[in-house]
């Protein structure tokens, strides 16, 4: 049975979701919620570069929307608005809509989550609906992949799960030059972007951090935060103008997850503005970055995660995976009892039918 999807948010996840359900094996687009006027009626295939029309156009009915659909990626900004992002998705759950999203990163680990919001989506489940909630940095590459891989190992010392990349072509300028800083002046009395303030980090990552270490028997008793930032030598020039010397270049973020005063899981983000930026950091393996899980142990372990879609960047092949990674869990989630699940309870690769998963080969 054919899944109808709303893709709700039509900014660059909502987009990336618009082009993957058109497509997806067992999905099928039904809708597309906006906030914009100006996007009203827009086809899908106006959002993702496509020649032929849908016939699925963006509507700011909500109600309409979910009227006519099974389930919703929810795609819109919980960045900067996250009670709004709740109360969109609550609504969602009571309407009997599953619900996946990469809006709130608290929900990463529902047991750390805010206890209102989960009172609050824990009593949605009334509408029998399922939500999941999964990251965009990968999320599955900071939970069920650090787990999975674990598996292939005798003895585990500590996890790395990095994130290594050159924003030079990443065009969000809200993202890159208000939440993470770059090209932002980093004297004494100059103010720390937000995605660098004190327990930001832990806010956005630290429920990884504890499902990796739960996922693999050992509890986490205590998260601390590492930040190192790095000036421009000189002034680069990138997609989104020029960045001067001086400014915000590059950071070193670390979410430190302990055990018994040991460090045990990490996540990593090492992100430059231009790769002439902190060259003595780790640099990707080629192109503008990578996703990697790192386990000392026994055998030391590796993998490194590469992605890229025809036409855009290695950014954009990431995000398509993390949308995929939601999209592909809305069949299993269908199948479930109503609840909140997290991204060890899902499947990484959880089972279609086999006339279903055939749809992944491509004809051309």
């Amino acid at each position: 049975m054919q899944q109808r999807i709303v893709v709700w948010g039509t900014g660059n996840m909502g987009s990336t979701a618009i082009r993957s359900a058109l497509a997806f094996p067992g999905l099928g687009l039904s809708g597309i919620i906006t906030s914009s006027e100006s996007k009203v009626g827009m086809d899908a295939a106006d959002f993702v570069g496509l020649d032929t029309p849908t016939g699925v156009v963006a509507t700011t009915d909500v109600d309409a929307a979910l009227a006519d659909c099974d389930a919703v990626a929810y795609m819109a900004s919980g960045d900067i608005r996250p009670d709004e992002a709740v109360a969109d998705i609550e609504r969602c759950l009571r309407a009997g809509r599953h619900v996946v999203t990469p809006s709130l990163y608290s929900l990463y680990d529902p047991r750390s989550a805010p206890t209102e919001w989960v009172e609050r989506l824990t009593a949605a489940e009334e509408g029998g609906a399922t939500l999941l909630v999964s990251g965009v940095d990968p999320g599955w590459g900071n939970d069920a992949l650090a787990v999975t891989a674990a598996g292939l190992c005798t003895r585990i010392r500590s996890i790395h799960c990095q994130e290594i990349f050159d924003y030079s072509t990443y065009n969000q300028p809200h993202a890159v030059k208000v939440l993470c800083g770059f090209g932002a002046p980093m004297g004494p009395d100059d103010p720390v972007p937000m995605m660098l303030l004190p327990s930001i980090p832990t806010m956005v990552w630290g429920g990884n951090v504890r499902l990796i270490g739960r996922g693999l028997g050992m509890e986490i008793d205590e998260i601390t935060e590492e930040v190192e930032r790095r000036p421009l030598d000189e002034s680069v020039d990138t997609v989104m103008g020029r960045f001067e010397k001086g400014t915000q270049g590059a950071f070193w973020l670390k979410v430190i997850g302990k055990s018994g005063g040991r460090e045990r899981v990490v996540i990593d983000h090492i992100t430059r503005i231009h790769p002439s930026c902190a060259p003595d950091w780790p640099q990707p393996d080629q192109g503008a970055g990578d996703h990697r899980v790192i386990i000392d142990g026994d055998p030391e372990l590796s993998i490194v995660v590469r992605a890229d879609v025809p036409g855009g960047t290695r950014a954009d092949g990431g995000n398509t995976t993390a949308t995929n990674r939601l999209l592909g869990a809305i069949g299993w989630l269908a199948t479930q009892k109503p609840g909140i699940y997290d991204g060890l309870e899902v499947p990484l690769h959880p089972p279609l039918p086999p006339d279903v998963e055939a749809q992944r080969w491509a004809i051309d």
